[in-house]
């Protein structure tokens, strides 16, 4: 139910979302008449969009979120990697019968890369589909997996999950599936922005992991105007995202923490 209900609301929680669907309010009322409110409405929602698509808001926004949990100097030795989902695109995948990485790609290059400095440490990956009408056919794991192996990741290294839908799903389902081993020492590759909200998802399964985290879309204390709009609505769209789906997971009693941090 909270999958489903999450993935419907969505829609309507994204700012981009919001200020359209305002415009279209405003123009119904001018259509119908009033006006004085369509004026209002429409103003706003313009003044929205030249605010979020312009301005700093969503470079600063995700900044916190990306700097929330720097790299730290990685271990000797380690028992493996866990490589959540959200790196792949499984629907144009199977249209197209081909691998697609989307703008999280790097999760996999790096999840490589980290292979071949601890050769010897498992490779976990947790990801089903992730979307509301997935048919299961094709998972993100999946997907990752062929992408690893492809890129000379021996298969016997690689583990993975399929069942999960969210950040909290892949951390339950892995600490289920690792067992005992959950208690080694095992880093967690996912974009630095979604790193929080992953964080408090896997101290609630009771799995230590030592963030690592890729993918950054900020400079580390450069906060700018956004050169184009597209890239400026983008940002306020995905720190939306996050700082939503931190509230929402900490109100609905599945993480212990609002706003984990690496002291905690």
């Amino acid at each position: 139910m909270f999958f489903n209900l999450s993935k419907l609301l969505s829609f309507f929680l994204v700012p981009s979302n919001i200020l359209l669907l305002v415009l279209l309010v405003a123009l119904g009322f001018w259509l119908l008449k009033f006006r004085k409110t369509a004026a209002t409405l429409g103003i706003a929602s313009i003044a929205g969009m030249v605010l979020a698509a312009w301005s700093p808001i969503g470079v600063a926004a995700l900044s916190i979120l990306e700097d929330r949990f720097p790299r730290q100097p990685l271990p000797s030795e380690i028992s493996g990697i866990i490589l959540l989902g959200g790196a792949v695109d499984t629907h144009i995948s199977h249209d197209r019968d081909a691998l697609t990485l989307n703008e999280a790609g790097e999760r996999v290059i790096e999840t490589r890369m980290l292979a071949e400095r601890y050769p010897n440490a498992a490779i976990f990956l947790s990801g089903g589909g992730g979307h509301l009408f997935d048919d299961g056919s094709l998972t993100e794991s999946e997907l990752a997996r062929q992408a690893l192996i492809a890129a000379g990741v021996e298969d016997d290294r690689i583990e993975m999950e399929e069942r999960s839908r969210n950040t909290c799903e892949n951390a339950r389902e892995t600490a289920v599936a690792l067992g005992d081993r959950a208690s080694g020492t095992w880093l967690l590759v996912t974009s630095a922005s979604h790193m929080p909200r992953a964080v408090g998802c896997f101290r609630a399964a009771s799995l230590a992991v030592i963030p690592y985290p890729v993918d950054f879309r900020t400079k580390s204390g450069n906060i700018n105007w956004s050169a184009t709009a597209s890239s400026g609505l983008s940002a306020v769209d995905l720190a939306a995202h996050e700082w939503i789906g931190l509230v929402t997971y900490r109100m609905a009693g599945l993480t212990e923490e609002l706003f984990p941090s690496p002291d905690q």
